[in-house]
């Protein structure tokens, strides 16, 4: 395992704003920290460490496709993930999906915004005719599992076309730009930059935050969780996101040049 990065934020914060995790200011990230190569047996993998949540991320490759994309004869390939909490990952056991005999509607609905975020940073075609799956399991839950999931999942992925590059299994690249994903909201009527826990279940407004390291939006969640909110609010809240995506983009690309 190789510790590849470490992103502290500032302990300074203004005294007008309400003390957040790390002495974070409205618009800071918690810490980041990418560990390489955690899961020898995946083509790529990483565990991504934001502030105390905690997540695995592997990536591993199938030489085929899906059975749909062939009746339909779709060309090229295909991304698709999953998404669990480990029973000890929260403050009271969560119960495996396993032993309900289904997958809980959460989980489903978060493993299904990580693939379209992933697919959104590859060409399907120029990967060809092979099925990429991103596995997220998280250790630690204290905000922001699905945006760790995301960010640490492209991380995992870049690892992973790096290896079938090295191997010559890819000549070019299929990733077209990179994506990550953050969340923000409004606590206290403070529009704020990654929630932890202790925040999003206090927030008035929950957004979360998909964009590409190009500016681009692939997908936006906002929830009026307490009420209802403005304009301004959520141009702000929009502000914020970008600039932490900006931040997360660099992170994401030291930590793979870094391998």
């Amino acid at each position: 395992m190789k510790a590849t990065l470490w992103h502290d934020p500032c302990c300074m914060i203004d005294d007008s704003t309400q003390v957040r995790s790390e002495n974070r200011s409205p618009d800071q990230l918690r810490s980041i920290r990418f560990n390489n190569h955690i899961a020898p047996h995946a083509t790529g993998s990483t565990l991504i460490e934001w502030g105390q949540t905690r997540v695995v991320c592997g990536v591993t490759i199938e030489e085929n496709v899906p059975r749909w994309m062939k009746e339909q004869k779709k060309e090229g390939g295909w991304i698709t993930a999953e998404y669990s909490m480990l029973p000890y990952s929260t403050l009271t056991r969560k119960q495996r999906d396993a032993s309900r005999g289904k997958i809980d509607g959460r989980s489903q609905e978060i493993q299904r915004l990580i693939g379209r975020a992933i697919r959104a940073a590859v060409d399907l075609e120029r990967l060809g005719p092979r099925t990429i799956w991103v596995d997220c399991d998280v250790l630690q839950a204290d905000g922001g599992t699905r945006t760790a999931s995301i960010t640490g999942g492209y991380v995992a992925l870049g690892l992973a076309i790096g290896a079938l590059m090295k191997a010559g299994t890819l000549k070019q690249s299929p990733i077209i730009h990179g994506v990550a994903a953050v969340s923000m909201g409004v606590v206290n009527g403070i529009p704020l930059l990654d929630l932890d826990y202790q925040e999003d279940v206090n927030a008035d407004v929950d957004m979360n935050l998909v964009m590409t390291d190009q500016g681009q939006y692939v997908e936006v969640q906002g929830t009026g969780e307490k009420g209802t909110f403005g304009h301004e609010s959520l141009q702000q809240l929009l502000a914020y996101g970008a600039k932490g995506i900006a931040e997360l983009c660099e992170l994401q690309q030291h930590a793979i040049e870094q391998g």
